[in-house]
């Protein structure tokens, strides 16, 4: 099979499903659940197969596909993978796959929301391959239909408040990335490929350092309403509570992840300069949300809503380990470059951990909300006396979304945390005190749902053990929560080449500008 067709196949397999289903009676609903569970499974095989073809000691593109589209406009169907994508297209097809085992719970209108969830697929995989800005664009707008009607139509009781906010939200954000694509299109001789607008950002750019600045600040408050960051992050809350538990999985695990991608694929490698400019007030926002979504966390008692914010809180680490980059010359050579490779790399883990822990949080609260018909913390209590495995796996997965040491959540906030320090000790501590925040709604909350007298709130007699189906979907996720934790390097070995090469030529394209902006400075001076 030849590159082409391998990236191609395993982007749109999901949507030849989703025409397939179109076969079936509407009536024959497990046989559509089982056919739609096979593409989801065969897809997280090709992304296994990427895995394979995958050198990970080279740092560059690799599985290169570049086919003209739109020839008048220099556009391209151009797709590769690298050690900063490739986690994540595997991240993808894996919460795909066990979020549509979750979908058995899904009984209204049952073959539309299989056809939705596998184009939302397609777009989910197309935007972690895509290497021209304008695929870029269009796949992340792909998503965005499929996730309102996801919503709108099979979520809660605020359903459609829930899904025009996130179509609202992300239509905006989509708005300043186009204007931002622009900028870079007519100020580059009508360039859309990514990678050759790297190029030209390394060498010294295409844009002033004004502009940089104006185009970075687009792109991030783009990427940061997807990522979420504080004071972008509203949407989320609605979004996750009114959602279908699968949705919620998806949106957690993997929707959330494209804003962190898109910061380092695109704002950051384009805009050198301006990433610089704005990198302390960035780790600013990041330290902020990590407290802010903790403590919002510790006062909700929505059980979803509480996991909502916590991804808030959790998502900072992410922003702040993107952003702890301290350029400066010492005797002739860049310093500061090891820390803030280290947080890179700890952004990247963070987003892997919490894709797999998050998952798992709101994976097990609707498997009691599907029984109990509620989610009100304060009428729980006991579960662990009903229900021991679930209440088992539960805890897990919760402990790593904790930060546990020896589970997925640990690895990325340690590193972050690590390379903050260097940046501003100041900003280090307030992002560690996020971990002590954490822990005390995580624990408060096991304490009230799973601990206690036996539980005696609505719908007691409809507690039942958990099927196969979900516990083999609890036992996956905490399964790869305890791998991740205890083998971190499965993960920093993909990625590890690609960052090295990303801070370089950032380094490169900052020092560039930065060179050309003092030569400027010295030359007006009397």
């Amino acid at each position: 099979m030849s590159d082409t067709v391998l990236l191609t196949l395993t982007i749109f397999l999901p949507t030849i499903g989703a025409a397939g289903l179109m076969a079936f009676d509407k009536r024959a609903v497990e046989p559509m659940r089982v056919f739609s569970l096979v593409i989801t499974a065969v897809t997280f095989g090709l992304t296994l197969l990427i895995l394979q073809r995958f050198d990970a000691t080279n740092p560059e593109i690799q599985l290169s596909v570049a086919k003209p589209w739109i020839s008048n406009w220099n556009v391209y169907y151009r797709l590769g993978v690298d050690g900063i994508s490739l986690p994540l297209i595997l991240l993808t097809s894996l919460i795909s796959m066990l979020a549509m085992m979750a979908s058995w719970s899904i009984t209204k209108a049952v073959r539309g929301y299989l056809m939705l969830f596998l184009l939302l697929e397609t777009g989910m995989l197309g935007v972690f391959m895509a290497l021209d800005f304008f695929l870029f664009y269009v796949f992340w707008e792909v998503m965005l239909l499929p996730m309102y009607f996801l919503i709108g139509v099979w979520g809660g009781p605020r359903r459609e408040y829930a899904a025009i906010k996130f179509f609202l939200y992300t239509l905006f954000g989509g708005v300043l990335m186009l204007i931002a694509m622009l900028m870079f299109y007519f100020n580059s001789g009508s360039q859309f490929s990514l990678i050759a607008l790297g190029q030209m950002a390394q060498e010294g750019g295409f844009f002033s350092q004004e502009m940089q600045i104006t185009a970075f600040i687009l792109l991030f408050i783009g990427f940061a309403i997807k990522l979420p960051s504080f004071p972008f992050h509203t949407w989320l809350p609605d979004a996750h509570v009114e959602a279908p538990t699968p949705i919620s999985m998806i949106l957690a695990g993997v929707l959330l992840k494209m804003g962190g991608y898109g910061i380092i694929r695109i704002a950051f490698p384009l805009c050198p300069y301006g990433a610089q400019y704005a990198a302390y007030a960035l780790v600013l926002i990041g330290a902020f949300s990590i407290i802010y979504g903790a403590l919002a966390a510790m006062a909700q008692t929505d059980f979803k809503r509480l996991v909502a914010y916590s991804s808030v809180s959790h998502m900072g680490y992410v922003l702040i380990g993107l952003a702890v980059w301290k350029i400066a010359e010492s005797s002739g050579q860049t310093v500061g470059m090891d820390y803030w490779r280290m947080g890179i790399n700890g952004a990247m883990f963070q987003m892997l951990g919490h894709g797999i822990s998050s998952a798992g949080m709101f994976f097990m609260v609707g498997v009691i909300y599907d029984r109990v018909h509620h989610r009100n913390l304060n009428e729980f209590g006991g579960l662990m006396q009903k229900m021991p495995l679930y209440s088992g796996l539960a805890v897990g997965l919760f402990f790593a979304g904790l930060g546990l040491p020896g589970m997925c959540g640990f690895i990325g906030e340690v590193f972050v945390v690590l390379s903050t320090w260097n940046y501003s000790p100041l900003l280090a501590i307030i992002a560690a005190s996020g971990v002590i925040l954490t822990a005390g709604y995580i624990l408060w909350t096991i304490q009230r749902v799973y601990l206690g007298p036996e539980y005696r709130g609505p719908h007691a007699e409809a507690i039942t053990p958990m099927n196969g189906r979900e516990a083999t979907v609890g036992f996956v996720l905490l399964a790869i929560a305890i791998i991740l934790g205890i083998f971190p390097e499965t993960m920093f070995g993909l990625m590890r080449e690609s960052t090295n090469l990303l801070t370089e030529s950032m380094a490169a394209g900052y020092q560039v500008l930065h060179s050309a902006g003092e030569q400027l400075s010295s030359n007006m001076m009397p």
